[in-house]
């Protein structure tokens, strides 16, 4: 405990200064992190290679291993997102309003950082550049406790942003790493409330559920990606057919990707057969309900755990339904919070859907592959919230701040 209560004094010191730069300042910050990332390229893809290297010889299945490994272009995608978020306003010190009450006070809200951020993610180095990029724009320091698995790439990679920080006088406290990947750490972190104002988990539903359960530090929990397509009786087959193809298999191992389909009776004869030689020819098996299989029997009997289930694998499962308000119950009894979307060209249909599901973000006629901060305009994101306080959906700049009252007076006392 002793480590991380370091770690947590260095991170609320910086914490103090950073809320305090100008916009400009940080700007510049960002901008020279980013060049740092392609300069420290070649050192970064090295301890990588490490990573990648050691999850295969442990049997992590592919669509892991892809959200693990890094190349030149995601190295590029990474310092694009810093630069990005540098261009993005910052909303610290915006004022949200600004009221003259009948006794002369003037009460006004206005934007500032949370203070230090606890982040603990699986996987995906990427992560690491872009919960600094988001946390730093807002005046927050972060502290980063990533996946053993990808230990050498954050290591790397935190160590390019320190020499970014380095080049500007900025201190490296800005952005923690900790370095440690034994499991009790997680659980000390957890425990961290005296230093840490938010704990962000990013990962597997068994990580989230474990730090929601556990955590003594407020947590905005970003969810697993259970997300749902439906294809209307009023959709046009070839879209749906790309729309699916591309939320399935574009990238199989991220929370945005399509796990569960749910289909109208009155266009499954027809469009089951479609979907099923569309994704049987990307390897996709598709396990179904009775009415799916007797349309194709080439379909894997569904059980009841395969609707809960984010595969994050080349599997997916199917319902066929009714209507549309059956439709919208079995998504909202199996989803995750996170992603689902409807293929129509009916506009009833589609505003009754957008209306009744719940969820983070609800598509008409899109792939669900588009929940993502850069997507959505936000530069990067820290993570997708699933739940509905403090923030909602792709996390970006915003929804790393809270809100003071700043209270003008001149002599006033309560009467």
């Amino acid at each position: 405990m002793e480590y991380l209560e370091s770690i947590g004094k260095r991170a609320r010191e910086a914490s103090v200064k950073l809320a305090l730069m100008l916009q400009n300042e940080k700007n510049d910050v960002l901008k020279s992190c980013a060049e740092s990332l392609i300069k420290w390229q070649d050192k970064i893809l090295e301890a990588n290679k490490e990573d990648v290297k050691r999850s295969r010889e442990n049997k992590v299945k592919e669509s892991l291993i892809d959200r693990l490994m890094l190349s030149p272009e995601r190295i590029k995608s990474m310092a694009d997102g810093l630069l990005e978020v540098a261009a993005l306003p910052d909303p610290v010190g915006e004022v949200i309003s600004m009221q003259v009450r009948p006794n002369g006070l003037v009460v006004g809200e206005k934007r500032v950082p949370l203070g230090v951020i606890g982040m603990i993610y699986e996987s995906r180095p990427n992560v690491t550049a872009d919960a600094f990029g988001l946390c730093f724009k807002t005046g927050n320091a972060v502290i980063l406790r990533g996946g053993s698995d990808a230990i050498r790439s954050n290591i790397a990679i935190v160590e390019a942003l320190h020499q970014g920080l380095k080049e500007t006088g900025i201190s490296e406290d800005a952005v923690i790493l900790i370095e440690d990947t034994a499991r009790d750490v997680v659980n000390q972190m957890m425990r961290l409330d005296k230093y840490i104002d938010v704990l962000i988990p990013r990962g597997g539903a068994g990580l989230i559920r474990l730090v929601k359960e556990n955590s003594s530090v407020p947590v905005i929990e970003t969810g697993t990606g259970n997300c749902h397509i439906y294809v209307d009786e009023h959709a046009d087959f070839n879209m749906a057919l790309n729309i699916i193809d591309n939320a399935k298999t574009q990238r199989l191992g991220v929370c945005n990707t399509c796990e569960s389909l749910v289909i109208h009776e009155k266009i499954s004869r027809k469009f089951i057969p479609l979907l099923y030689e569309r994704l049987h020819s990307k390897g996709i098996e598709i396990r179904a309900d009775e009415k799916g299989c007797a349309i194709s029997p080439g379909c894997v009997p569904a059980t009841e755990e395969d609707y809960y289930t984010e595969y994050l694998d080349r599997i997916i499962s199917l319902k066929v339904v009714a209507d549309i308000d059956e439709a919208i119950k079995h998504i909202n009894h199996y989803n995750t919070k996170h992603s689902d979307a409807i293929i129509t060209n009916d506009y009833s249909n589609a505003m009754k859907f957008h209306n009744e599901i719940d969820a983070a973000a609800v598509y008409v006629n899109a792939s669900t592959r588009f929940t993502d901060g850069n997507e959505f305009g936000f530069g990067a994101e820290i993570g997708i919230s699933t739940q509905k306080l403090h923030a909602r959906g792709p996390m970006g700049l915003k929804a790393l701040t809270t809100t003071k009252y700043i209270i003008f007076g001149s002599g006033q006392i309560r009467q």
